[in-house]
């Protein structure tokens, strides 16, 4: 495959730039899911629960950033083919192949003794599973038609789990099934992103996308919407703490998801996940709301 032509250069970053940028630090918004079992247990006030919740938070952080250095390292070729991912530090060549490696050992290291020593040991495999994961994601399972979203979910539902476990609680069964769905959203409107990118820009930096048809993705897109819906509608029902009280938190999520839909199909926003959750007003509102609504519900007026 040819390499892009264009005028474009990579912008000039130092190794400590260009290390921070390979970690993503942006998408670490998606751990804050390890909160859940605070959040929903009633634990907020407890400083020890926090202190848990925040070293799981970290422990996650890093195992997920180790995982980007890897991913990256494994689609360097494909990364240089594309028009944006050429840009990366890695394939960009502002990071060695070499220190790319330490760096990803000692985030993933990092990790695992955070969660073993300062948490508990089953937070630690559940840190460790991740890792796991994210290595068999990034070299084989994303390219597997249906599992390679699967396989997102599953991340998801370990943060979730993770964060349950660290405060010596367990998510509830439904918390896990709408935590799930939520990750399918996700996953398929983030290939749906991808598919629309790659046929404008007529690149091919991600082979499974061959296997992705615009209606398919369409189809699955409508599918887990609705199950992350009535999933979540369904909890606040048989909420444990407060039981019917928690749909009241359910306009701010469903405006949030109908927002993302928004975005993706009206305005044809191509930004990741994180950067839509972490500047688009209008999903920031509505995760504020839903966050604002919840402590009240479960801690001033339950």
């Amino acid at each position: 495959m040819d390499t892009p032509t264009s005028e474009q250069t990579a912008p000039e970053r130092s190794p400590l730039r260009a290390a921070i940028k390979t970690a993503r630090p942006h998408e670490w918004v998606k751990n804050v899911l390890v909160f859940a079992g605070l959040l929903f247990s009633g634990q907020v006030d407890d400083a020890w629960a926090v202190g848990q919740a925040l070293l799981t938070f970290a422990a996650f952080c890093a195992i997920s950033s180790a995982g980007y250095f890897i991913n990256d390292l494994n689609d360097v070729e494909l990364d240089r083919a594309h028009p944006k991912k050429r840009f990366r530090p890695i394939p960009a060549g502002q990071l060695s192949i070499g220190s790319a490696w330490v760096i990803a050992a000692g985030l993933a290291l990092g990790a695992l003794a955070l969660a073993f020593a300062a948490v508990n040991w089953k937070v630690g495999l559940m840190v460790a599973g991740y890792g796991v994961i994210q290595v068999a994601y990034s070299f084989g399972l994303k390219q597997i038609v249906i599992i390679d979203v699967m396989t997102l979910a599953t991340l998801f539902v370990l943060r979730v789990m993770a964060g349950a476990e660290a405060v010596e609680t367990s998510a509830s069964e439904w918390l896990i099934l709408c935590t799930g769905m939520l990750a399918l959203f996700l996953g398929f409107t983030k290939r749906r992103q991808e598919a629309v990118s790659e046929l404008h820009e007529g690149t091919s930096s991600r082979p499974v996308l061959e296997h992705y048809s615009l209606p398919f993705l369409d189809q699955m897109v409508a599918m887990v919407t609705t199950g992350t819906v009535i999933s979540y509608a369904i909890y606040t029902v048989y909420s444990p703490l407060v039981g019917s009280r928690m749909m009241l938190t359910l306009p701010p999520v469903i405006y949030g998801i109908f927002r993302y839909l928004y975005l993706i199909y009206d305005r044809s926003d191509d930004r990741s996940t994180a950067a839509i959750v972490a500047e688009d007003r209008g999903v920031i509102i509505a995760g504020a709301v839903f966050a604002a609504t919840a402590f009240l519900i479960l801690y001033i007026f339950n």
